[in-house]
């Protein structure tokens, strides 16, 4: 036997000796599926579920679930399911079986962490900003839920942390969308002033957002663009409606990277202002 038959021996060797060693588990896990023993199914689930193979746990809990409803076995095997989607990262799953352990066991002793964990499940899914944020905004809802219900929980610094990072979320969406209506400028309408009040309601909500200081740039701006581009009989008021929004900025923000553009939108205005009163 040369060299490489001796190496594709070897290589055929190595796979049976692999193949055999994972067939008596699947031949197992195949047989328990099929099996009507349902506490030898809800005991191998848990073996299944502490060896990290989180899909055989919840396939076998799914089956024997309903035949311990309302009994202790039924409260644990339940948690657990829903965990077991959690840490499979089927975030959405893991949060219908969260739920229904809230409804099935409102008094339950994973009640506590079942709730937080249908809020993280939300924050989890929560997409990308520049895609519709419905879960972002359920996440703040169950997790705000959370902190009053449970005010003295351990888990409550890590919530009122996901509420900050999440309400950030929902600040920058609408800067982002304050700012598509500035881009969109006077096409098809005054986009400008859609701008100045999507800004302003951002800074309504969420008053102690990283983002302040550029939506209330962005007001300034889109205020300072819709006196420039106004007809003429418009033009006095939104000049002046533009000097006084400087100065609110300039207040605020006295050292904004944005100072010089203030000042040369305060400058513009004040020139048309100081002409026409002349």
């Amino acid at each position: 036997m040369d060299m490489k038959e001796k190496c594709t021996y070897k290589l055929s060797f190595l796979l049976a000796m692999a193949a055999s060693l994972a067939f008596p588990s699947c031949t197992e896990y195949t047989k328990l599926t099929k099996s009507d023993d349902i506490d030898l199914k809800y005991e191998k689930a848990f073996e299944y579920y502490d060896k990290g193979e989180y899909y055989k746990a919840a396939t076998l809990l799914e089956s024997v679930i309903p035949s311990y409803r309302g009994t202790e076995k039924g409260e644990t095997g339940l948690y657990t399911k829903a965990m077991a989607h959690f840490n499979n990262k089927e975030y959405l799953t893991a949060k219908s079986y969260f739920s229904a352990y809230c409804k099935g066991y409102p008094s339950g002793k994973y009640i506590e962490d079942a709730k937080f964990h249908i809020g993280y499940c939300y924050y989890l899914d929560s997409p990308n900003v520049k895609l519709d944020q419905e879960n972002t905004q359920k996440a703040i809802d169950e997790l705000l839920e959370f902190s009053q219900t449970y005010p003295h929980s351990e888990k409550l610094p890590r919530v009122l942390d996901l509420l900050k990072e999440m309400r950030e979320k929902l600040a920058e969406k609408e800067y982002l969308n304050a700012k598509l209506y500035y881009d969109l400028g006077d096409y098809m309408g005054n986009n400008y002033l859609s701008a100045i009040v999507t800004a302003g309601n951002a800074l309504k909500k969420y008053p102690d957002t990283q983002y302040k200081e550029e939506l209330s740039f962005l007001i300034l701006e889109s205020k300072y663009m819709q006196a420039v581009k106004s007809v003429e009989s418009k033009m006095e008021d939104r000049f002046r409606d533009t000097v006084d929004e400087y100065y609110n900025f300039v207040k605020e923000f006295p050292e904004s990277e944005h100072r010089k553009d203030a000042e040369k939108f305060y400058s513009r205005a004040k020139k048309y202002l100081q002409s026409i009163e002349g």
